[in-house]
């Protein structure tokens, strides 16, 4: 059995960092919200699209299933009362010139074989789609908190 570990401490009154092996990110905790780290429904949302991501890089060999990037959108609508996510949209863009049915293929697997998408699933509404796009450049940001 796989088991994970994650240690977070408080920063101060406007967030935290979450440690996990050698690696660090900022935390919002803050009551006013902050524009420089994740809040906890937004790490959750990232979770689901890293899951995603970590799927296909595992088994795209596997389908030798070529590609030259990933784009993953995450959307995520929540309700006040009780306060949970009660739903969860994303779409994955493929740069890819794989066929239609290859590209539902990769889907499937990563729907069927994903730790975080099949835990959140089971909890809330998790649905979305993929498509074969080119992919716009992104802002890299630092990794660094």
């Amino acid at each position: 059995m796989l088991t994970y570990d994650v240690t977070l401490d408080r920063v101060d009154a406007h967030g935290a960092r979450a440690q996990c092996k050698s690696a660090c990110i900022a935390v919002d905790s803050a009551l006013e919200g902050r524009d420089d780290a994740f809040n906890p429904a937004e790490l959750l949302l990232a979770a689901v699209g890293a899951c995603m991501l970590k799927n296909i890089e595992r088994v795209a060999p596997i389908l030798k299933f070529q590609y030259r990037g990933v784009h993953i959108a995450v959307h995520g609508e929540r309700q006040d009362a009780p306060p949970k996510m009660q739903r969860i949209t994303y779409r994955i863009t493929v740069d890819t010139d794989e066929d239609d049915h290859r590209l539902a293929l990769l889907h499937r697997n990563v729907q069927q074989f994903g730790t975080v998408y099949n835990t959140v699933s089971a909890g809330t509404t998790l649905e979305g789609s993929i498509a074969r796009g080119g992919l716009s450049p992104t802002t890299p940001c630092d990794q660094r908190s």
